[in-house]
């Protein structure tokens, strides 16, 4: 029988974790590189697809044609449910994960066995974008979770409000989102811009 308790004095400590994600630059030329190799270039529209859902690794794996869908004015979602928290998970479609869709629309079907992109294993999909990470130049521990990563980051700096996001990603509480609300360099230059020209068109008001 213990008489006291050992964990009396003890406080535990938040640990801020640091999400990486690739910056605009780092995406677009990711998204412009051409590769000679077939299997890099499935890779990185993969995880381009990734880049512009938010989807992780195990839900874009399992998408079909059924979970694209149309809403009332024509545009296409991805309308899912997260593997990992089991909560919807509706995605409108920007163009480039559109274009990324209708090029593999022909694929061969036994490679994608009723999928709608032909998704390979998450081992050699995280062992081949180190390989193009370094054929691209981006000095970063590119994993397919970063995609992810980056975003909710970009949406967020985007302006989009947290809890659309939150939404998209299928995350069961804001506090999650919470951690990609980094606001990048970029934007506050923006935003102080125009803080700079407000003011200056306030004091060139004549009175």
């Amino acid at each position: 029988m213990l008489l006291k308790d050992p964990f009396g004095k003890y406080s535990s400590k938040f640990i801020e974790v640091k999400r990486g994600f690739l910056t605009e630059k780092e995406l677009n030329t990711l998204i412009n590189k051409i590769f000679a190799i077939q299997r890099l270039d499935l890779v990185r529209d993969i995880f381009v697809f990734s880049c512009f859902t938010g989807l992780a690794y195990v839900d874009v794996q399992k998408l079909t044609t059924n979970d694209i869908k149309k809403d009332e004015e024509g545009e296409l979602w991805v309308m899912t449910e997260r593997t990992k928290t089991e909560t919807e998970s509706n995605i409108p479609l920007l163009p480039k994960a559109l274009e990324i869709i209708e090029k593999y629309k022909d694929y061969p079907s036994d490679e994608k066995k009723g999928k709608l992109l032909p998704v390979i294993s998450n081992q050699k999909m995280n062992a081949y974008l180190k390989e193009i990470a370094t054929l691209c130049g981006i000095d970063k521990t590119l994993t397919f979770h970063l995609a992810r990563h980056t975003f909710a980051t970009y949406a967020l700096n985007k302006d989009v409000p947290i809890e659309s996001v939150s939404k998209m990603m299928g995350h069961k509480s804001i506090r999650t989102t919470q951690i990609y609300a980094k606001v990048l360099n970029k934007k506050v230059s923006n935003d102080m811009k125009q803080l700079k020209n407000k003011i200056h068109e306030k004091q060139s008001k004549p009175d």
